[in-house]
């Protein structure tokens, strides 16, 4: 790998670790609350992490900068892919809404450590042809499935990493869990129909 790569991907894994209290975090945390042994705590952080509902979409990234095997051809396969409707994945986040700070640090990295690639300037093409159009901007996803197309990782590399770096994540939520004396147990209050005597 050039100079600067492997504190890329550091920065990479330390920036994934956490990000508030998403689904796949809460779930680890209520599990470390009721005291699973850390590798129960991830087995679950992982299971919640392969929902269809979470939205991870680094490897769905990887597959449409592999798509882009030209940068003159990126606003193009943009085009394609909005024309069908489909969703373009790795761009805008909902706590972000003005750019993901995580997203911008590791790509400035990765332009410095993978400034020669030719492989990076597919990915700027991707960046500004979504840009030119009023799409959100980058996400972590985008940014840790550019690392894995610059690094030219094996497909799906984008998803590993994010899963190890959360796992730390993960890790450190139920050692703070550990230390607590109660569970996390939420309550539920019943809303649908009134069950009388009649039924």
């Amino acid at each position: 790998p050039p100079p600067g790569a492997v504190e890329a991907l550091n920065a990479a894994l330390i920036l994934a670790a956490d990000h508030d209290l998403s689904t796949s975090t809460l779930t680890a945390r209520l599990a470390a609350s009721f005291r699973a042994d850390p590798y129960s705590v991830v087995t679950v952080g992982l299971s919640a992490l392969g929902g269809v509902m979470q939205p991870v979409a680094s490897l769905a990234t990887e597959r449409l900068l592999a798509d882009i095997s030209d940068p003159e051809h990126a606003a193009w396969v943009i085009g394609d892919r909005l024309r069908q409707g489909q969703r373009l994945p790795g761009l805008g986040h909902a706590l972000h809404p003005h750019g993901d700070p995580r997203a911008a640090l590791l790509l400035g990295r990765l332009r410095e450590v993978y400034a020669e690639s030719p492989r990076l300037a597919v990915v700027e093409a991707l960046l500004e042809a979504t840009r030119s159009r009023g799409i959100p901007g980058p996400n972590i996803d985008f940014a840790l499935a550019a690392l894995a197309h610059l690094a030219a990782m094996q497909r799906g590399s984008s998803e590993a990493i994010f899963g190890l770096a959360r796992s730390a994540g993960w890790l450190a939520h139920a050692i703070e869990e550990y230390g607590h004396g109660s569970a996390i147990r939420p309550r539920a209050i019943y809303v649908g129909t009134p069950v009388g005597p009649e039924r």
